[in-house]
Parts: C-alpha cells; structure tokens; sequence
C-alpha cells in the first residue's frame, strides 16, 4: 500500500527511535580505511585508502579489488568441488563425469604437447583448401558461433569470428532472432588499430611479430608475410566496426533485416550461402546489431584478397585456443595479450585457468553443482527480499517525480511491476547435453562445448521466449539487466563477501550488494533502457518533455565524469560510461531509500563509531576497491562502458544523504552544489 504524501512527510519530521546493539558486525573493513582522509576531500581514500596503499597485485593478474575477493572466494570454493568430483566415481555421462574429464583432459599439458598441432590439422587443411569466395562464406558460416563468455567479457560483445551470435527476443517484437553483431579483430578495441599515437603503434608492431610467431611454431610457412597480411586485412576490419560509445547504446543494434535485405544492404558475399553454413536455412528475420558494421565487413569479404583471409582464418583459428594447445603457443599468447597489453608478469597457475575454463565451457552444468553446495536458501530468501524492497524504493521514486508526465509514469511502473528478478539461480536449468566430453581431448572438448552452445542457442529460434532463461552462470561475480526479458539476474557468487554478508547489519548489506541491485534495476529506465518498455519492445514511451528533461540530466553526468583524469594523457569518456554512471546514481539512490525503509523509522546502533548511514557509503565505496596496472587501466578507460573502481564510488557525490551523513560542506574538495548534483530517478 502506498503511504500518503503527508503522512511520509510526518513521519520524516518525527525524532527516529534506535534499534539496540546487537551483536551484528558492521560490515565494513575498517582495516581497510585510511582515517587520516577528510571523507569530503577524497571519499575513496578514506573508505579504502589503507588498502589501496598496502594492496599487491599478484603476478599473475592485472588488478585485484572487491570483486577478486568475491571471486577468490568462489574458487576456493570451486576447487573444492572439483576435488570432490575428482575423488568420487560419478555415473557415466553425469554432469560430474563430464566435469571431471574435461578437467583432466585440461590438466594434462604433457599429453596436448604430445599432440602438437594435430587438434588443428582439419581446421588448417579445410582453409588451405578454399579456392574461391563461395567457399570462404561457408567456412565463415560454419565457424559463426555463440559466445559462451559474453557476460565474463564485462558484458562485451567480442568474437575473433567475422561475425557474433546471440538469440534472443528481438527489439523491435516478440520474435525471437538471431542478433548478428561485428568481429574480426584480436585486439581489444578498433583504436588499438586506428589510433595514430606512438603507444598503439608499438603494440601493433609487437601484435604483428606475436601473429608471424604463432605461425612459424605451427609450422606455416612465410609467417611474417602472412602477419603483414593478417594485421592489413584487421585493420580495414576495425575501420568498419562502430566505436564503442556507439555500441554502448543497445537499442541502436534494434535493426530488423529480412533475409533478403542482407544482399542489398550488405552486398560482397553470397548470404544464403552463409545463412545454410550458419545452420540457419529456414530463418528469415535478424536483429543486426550494427548494420553499417555488416555492410562493412561483407564488402571486405567481397573486395580483399583470398590468401589474407585464409591466413587470418588460420591465425584465429590457432590463437582462441592457446589454453588446449601445445604450452609454447600458450606463453607466446600470455607474453603478447597479458603482458605486453596488460603488464601481467605471470600466468595463472593452469589449475586456475583449468577452473575458469570450466566454468566457460561447462558453466552452466557446473553451476547447478555449485549452488546445491554452497549457496543457502536462506541467503536466497534475505536477497530477494532487499530486491523487492529496492524495486519499491524505485517505485516511490517514480511517483515522486515532479518533471514527469502521468502518461510516462504509467508506463514507467508498468515496466518496474513486470520485472522478473532472479536470485542465485535459474528456476529451469538450460539442457547441455550436446556438449560431448571425451577424456584425454582438451582441445576436442573445448570445441564441442563452443559447438553444442551454438546449438542449444540455435534451438531457441522458432519458440517463445523464455524470460527466465539467464545469460550468466550462477558462479560468475557479476549482475546483469535483460532489457527485452525485462529480468534481472544476481547469480549466486556476488551474493558474498564483500557484497552481502548474511550476518552483518543492513546498512552495509544494502550499500554493497544493495546498490549492486539497484544499479540492475536503474538501467531499465537509462538512456537505453528507457527506450525500451515492460514488454522487451523498443518504442517510444516516454513523452517528448520528460525524455528532453533526462537528457539534460545525463549531459551534467557525462560532463561530470569526463572531467576524472586517471592519467595526464587520458580522461575517462562520460559518453561511453554512461549508461553505467546513470546506474550507479539511480541504484545507489534507490538502495538508500529502501534501506531507510527496512529500518521502519529507527535507527540503526553507531557500531566502532560509525553510524548506519556511514556504513552505508563506506560499504558502498569499499565494494568499489580496486588496485589496477596501468595497461590494464588504459585498456579499460579506453573501451571499457565501466568507470574504473575509484570513480564509480565517487557516485556518492550525487547522493544528498551522503553530505548530511558526513557534513560534507562548500570547500571540501568533493562537494558538489546542490544543483549540480545529478538526480536521474
């Protein structure tokens, strides 16, 4: 029941009862703090400035934060599991049978190097013997494939594929479609390629001798002459890629072709042909995420030479999966992509990466293991509710809206009603098996799992959709927003330290995994995810005058954080990051207002002389922690939609809450006037 404007107004008036001390840890690392900060001069600092100083990256990583604990502590808690598997006799075909086959076949580096390169010899002899474009376009076609690591990619659409593959609802109605969306490339970004300045033109030389080595170990011949070719032929790929704040953008990908507008909008390759490859005869609709990047990359298959898109088939073929073969290919890819473009100075230890390959090939199976373990109902059940509390939070913050139309408001709470927000796990567990695993064939099974994904995406095609179905593992440290489900995921490995703590007090409960969940809910109503309504279709639901009023709201963010240099040479871009910023304004918002509610008026105890609102910003701030190397950094600012850890938890900036809870006043180097101060719900 909603509560009357006035008699809200009372109760805010009336003197706040205290909840009694209870033995309830506070749930924030005071260890972690730096005291000596003015909280108004550098937030981040004072929340986890200590930290920050004695933090080390290990050798064998790039950065290390909030979420690497989360996530050490699931693979701790994974590798357990593995050994439980590995101890047991599980039946033949179970999910423990394959997970454990996989694993060994993975672990034994002696048995892949004594297979050399003969995994590979089918792949390179069909290459070798294409001999016109008709049968470049089914090889193409053969090699489109579904991304088993989309959301582990940051939410990153990547392939070194000439084109991506996910299926889903389309944009534009209740269908579900093919997305197509640009590839072609092993660098991170079309700037990598694109940009004139002196630090990208090492790492393409450095790329370019990295290309001729992987090559020359398998054993082809004139490596460095393919290598030119290769980085030539990706370099007009990155020129018909869209940048990345162009992408960012969802609802631009909502582009409905016909099958037969794919040889007029996208003429130089024979597309039935590659439809028939792509195991999609029958299919006559597509979502093609960027249109003018398929247009781009059909001319090149049409337009560049036969022998360099041989040569790059080869590469890619050989560089996706280092992992499974022979370890010399494996640390020539380590030095050039984790060193060289991250200043990662060691590896991972291969039981790690064994464990990450799991849980990318074998996730979901995995997943369904892990939760049974180690995740509990009652954590479940406590998340849940915060959720409900949150979309509450953010329904009051709707109806308080002054700037916003009644027709746009309607819509609005429609939209938050029908949200279907899943915690831990899915009620229905995908069917994987497809993905046939064989002992002893690391590099076999790595392909099986990327093909039996493909099909159980595939066999999506032609049925309703599924608003249940999730697009993370529950292991994976992560959250996500579905626009056209309008379904929330929060798997079970973020519900953990130091996101939410069962035991600890609701103030850091709420400003950590609770501001997590609200940043999910708030990009329902983003720049993106206001263009798109409680249905999953892309329409215009807003009024003129409320749309034009958030932009202007949006325009203050991007300026806002355009304005964080993490380096003399380098700003972050508010345009890319948008999306992301607004999430974290509203979310962090929306979190506050519902743990005030939670409290039903009291307040909570000070706990080691905090108090409750205290802990909820430092827990917030902590949960965004984060040590990084500077290519890593420069990787991420550069084309990543995510502020880097130390600015997203500057949000707090725009909280009025955060002022009063820490008398944050005009002078302190963080303050911001009440008017500057951007409210986007």
């Amino acid at each position: 029941m909603k509560t009357p404007r006035i008699l809200a107004a009372l109760l805010l008036c009336a003197a706040p009862a205290v909840i009694a001390a209870t033995s309830q840890p506070a749930g924030i690392d005071e260890a972690a703090m730096d005291k000596a900060v003015k909280p108004g001069d550098e937030f981040y600092l004072f929340s986890a400035g200590a930290w920050l100083a004695r933090a080390e990256i290990p050798a064998d990583r790039s950065r290390i934060g909030a979420h690497t604990v989360a996530a050490d502590e699931t693979e701790r808690q994974q590798t357990a599991l593995i050994d439980k598997i590995l101890k047991s006799t599980p039946a033949p075909g179970s999910d423990e049978a394959r997970i454990g086959d996989y694993w060994r076949a993975y672990m034994d580096t002696a048995a892949i190097d004594r297979l050399g390169i003969a995994p590979l010899k089918a792949d390179l002899t069909r290459y070798a013997a294409i001999r016109d474009k008709a049968a470049l376009v089914r090889v193409l076609g053969e090699q489109t494939e579904a991304d088993l690591d989309l959301f582990n990619n940051n939410n990153d659409m990547a392939t070194e594929n000439l084109f991506g593959l996910f299926i889903t609802k389309a944009l534009k109605s209740d269908e579900v479609v093919p997305y197509l969306f640009q590839g072609g490339i092993a660098l991170p970004d079309r700037e990598y390629y694109l940009s004139a300045e002196p630090r990208m033109a090492k790492i393409r030389a450095d790329y370019a001798k990295y290309i001729a080595d992987l090559l020359r170990l398998a054993g082809i011949d004139q490596p460095e002459v393919r290598a030119a070719r290769i980085v030539a032929l990706e370099t007009r790929i990155a020129h018909a890629h869209p940048s990345k704040a162009e992408t960012a953008d969802f609802t631009t990908g909502g582009t409905l072709w016909s099958r037969a507008d794919f040889a007029a909008k996208a003429p130089g390759m024979d597309w039935n042909a590659w439809f028939d490859a792509a195991r999609m005869p029958r299919q006559q609709t597509f979502d093609v995420y960027s249109p003018g990047a398929v247009t781009g990359l059909a001319a090149l298959v049409g337009s560049e030479p036969l022998d360099a898109w041989k040569d790059w088939l080869a590469f890619h073929r050989i560089n996706a999966q280092t992992d499974v073969l022979p370890t010399k290919f494996d640390a020539l890819h380590f030095a050039f992509f984790d060193t060289t473009l991250s200043g990662t100075p060691q590896q991972r230890t291969r039981e790690k990466r064994a464990l990450s390959s799991v849980n990318t090939d074998l996730g979901m199976p995995f997943g369904k293991l892990y939760v049974r373990e180690y995740f509990p109902p009652e954590a479940k059940a406590q998340v849940e509710d915060m959720s409900t509390r949150i979309k509450h939070a953010f329904a009051r913050r709707i109806d308080a809206l002054d700037w916003m139309s009644p027709a746009t408001r309607k819509e609005a709470r429609a939209k938050l009603e029908g949200m279907v927000v899943s915690v831990g796990y899915p009620d229905v567990w995908p069917d994987t098996s497809m993905i046939v695993i064989k002992p002893g064939q690391a590099y076999a099974n790595r392909m099986s799992a990327i093909r039996g994904y493909t099909l159980q995406q595939l066999s999506k095609l032609g049925k309703p959709q599924d608003r249940g179905e999730w697009w993370m593992t529950p292991q994976l440290v992560n959250a996500v927003n579905l626009p056209v489900q309008n379904a929330l995921n929060f798997p079970a490995a973020i519900l953990q330290k130091p996101f939410f703590d069962p035991a600890a007090d609701l103030a850091a409960n709420y400003g950590a995994i609770g501001a997590v969940i609200g940043h999910e809910i708030s990009h329902s109503f983003d720049a993106s995810g206001a263009a798109v309504d409680g249905n999953g279709i892309l329409r215009d639901w807003w009024t003129k005058e409320d749309l034009d009023h958030f932009k202007v709201q949006t325009k203050a963010l991007v300026a806002q954080y355009d304005a964080y240099r993490p380096f003399p040479d380098l700003h972050l871009n508010g345009e890319l990051e948008l999306g992301e910023n607004g999430a974290d304004v509203a979310g962090l918002a929306a979190a506050y207002d519902a743990y005030r509610e939670a409290l039903g008026g009291k307040e909570l105890p000070v706990i080691d002389g905090y108090t409750g609102d205290q802990r909820f910003f430092i827990a917030f701030a902590q949960s965004w922690a984060d040590k990084t190397r500077e290519g890593a950094l420069r990787r991420q600012v550069i084309g990543n939609a995510h502020a880097p850890g130390r600015y997203r938890a500057l949000t707090v900036r725009n909280v009025d809450a955060w002022y009063k809870a820490f008398d944050i006043k005009p002078g302190d180097a963080l303050y911001l006037p009440p008017e500057k101060r951007v409210k986007l719900w």
